[in-house]
């Protein structure tokens, strides 16, 4: 993809959606790394539905500390991996009280000494709740990223740092939430939707779907 491709194809998906939001639920920083740790290997629409009945109860690291493990597990059991997923939000519940005073830390460093939380959670920590131009690379950034030639590479890492180098400035910030959307609604990894989207002109992508 020749940078004209790239400014068109973000400066489409811009124009259809120019305030793209993640579509985990939550109303502190705190909540949105709790939602996105709970979100390895699950859907942001199961992470919701329990998230939905264990925010109104617990929705401060001590608040979380205080249900306890098996509490904590009886919130999230639907989601996959809940045990070690509990026990890995207790742990992190537990610094956070005890070295960052109850409050989400906003360094890179700070986030992935939590457990649970690799570079991916942290930088969608650092982007949606702190507005840096991190690049929170899942399953659907990696497609998008490898298929359409906007960031080959051969891991996550890879397609993050192409991402970072060749995204214009002025797309940075909002790139990640219109890369997952884009990914999880139009550009499937099954049958891509080609002959609905918007940017196909911009793509690599051969041979194109037609319906």
């Amino acid at each position: 993809m020749t940078p004209a491709q790239i400014e068109t194809f973000f400066a489409t998906l811009q124009a259809a959606n120019p305030q793209p939001v993640t579509e985990l639920e939550y109303t502190s920083v705190f909540e949105l790394l709790a939602a996105v740790l709970l979100s390895a290997q699950a859907t942001d629409v199961g992470v919701n539905k329990a998230t939905r009945r264990l925010f109104p109860v617990a929705h401060t690291p001590q608040q979380i500390l205080d249900l306890g493990l098996e509490g904590l597990e009886s919130y999230i059991k639907t989601i996959g991996l809940y045990r070690s997923k509990a026990k890995h939000l207790m742990e992190t519940c537990r610094i956070l009280v005890e070295r960052h005073g109850g409050q989400v830390p906003r360094t890179r460093e700070a986030l992935e000494a939590l457990p649970g939380v690799g570079r991916k959670t942290a930088n969608v920590v650092l982007n949606v709740a702190f507005g840096e131009p991190t690049m929170a690379v899942d399953t659907h950034i990696f497609r998008v990223g490898n298929r359409t030639g906007l960031a080959p590479g051969k891991t996550p890492l890879a397609v993050e740092q192409q991402l970072l180098r060749r995204i214009p400035a002025r797309y940075l910030v909002d790139a990640h939430h219109w890369l997952i959307l884009h990914g999880r609604y139009v550009c499937q990894a099954r049958k891509p939707l080609c002959h609905q989207c918007a940017v196909s002109a911009c793509c690599d992508f051969r041979p194109k779907t037609t319906g």
